[in-house]
């Protein structure tokens, strides 16, 4: 596909827009916990929602599900989309193209990587911490350093790709046509073959 009309994979499309759809209700909800229980650093006048810590729970629960299959999609089929042997020397050729697509690759990359980290650290929280006033866990700091570089990652990732593929790019992952190779019909034997690959 031209850049006019670029063609993303329908399981890309499924993947990225239910994650992101997630993680964003995620990352606001951790900012209304933030909000509602500690507030040291920002403290927003917003009103406060009944069990904010138990909606925030289940939308990391539900991102937790949903994220193995978009690393398993972003490691193999999806891995120019990631940080490349050579992007960081590429990083020098600054204002050309090739700049903005590695560094594109460098933030998907630690997008993916604080993601996981912010699963792991939310894991390890416990619901009854916050509304108890404790929150000085070493836990809870590792998970607000998750937000603030997914926050910062997600924002990054926005200005990417209207830089490199502006209003075409954005659509093509809105867009639900696909092209007969990418068939639902044919996944079953792309993730056999997959699975089959790496014995």
């Amino acid at each position: 596909m031209t850049r006019d009309r670029p063609y993303q994979p329908l399981v890309l499309r499924i993947l990225h827009n239910l994650s992101v759809a997630i993680a964003i209700l995620a990352i606001i909800t951790s900012f209304l916990v933030y909000n509602t229980y500690d507030g040291r650093f920002v403290k927003l006048p917003l009103p406060q929602i009944n069990d904010i810590i138990g909606l925030h729970g289940t939308f990391g629960l539900t991102f937790l599900l949903l994220f193995p299959a978009l690393a398993i999609y972003s490691f193999h089929w999806g891995q120019k989309r990631l940080v490349q042997a050579d992007s960081f020397g590429k990083l020098a050729q600054i204002g050309k193209p090739i700049w903005w697509y590695s560094l594109h690759r460098i933030v998907n990359t630690i997008m993916l990587v604080a993601a996981t980290w912010a699963l792991i650290t939310g894991r390890q929280m416990k619901e009854e911490w916050l509304p108890a006033g404790e929150i000085n866990h070493s836990w809870y700091y590792l998970h607000l350093s998750a937000w603030v570089i997914l926050v910062i990652c997600l924002a990054i990732h926005l200005l990417m790709i209207i830089k490199v593929g502006g209003i075409p790019l954005i659509v093509s992952m809105l867009q639900w046509q696909y092209v007969p190779e990418d068939s639902p019909l044919l996944w079953k034997n792309k993730i056999r073959s997959l699975f089959n690959r790496e014995r």
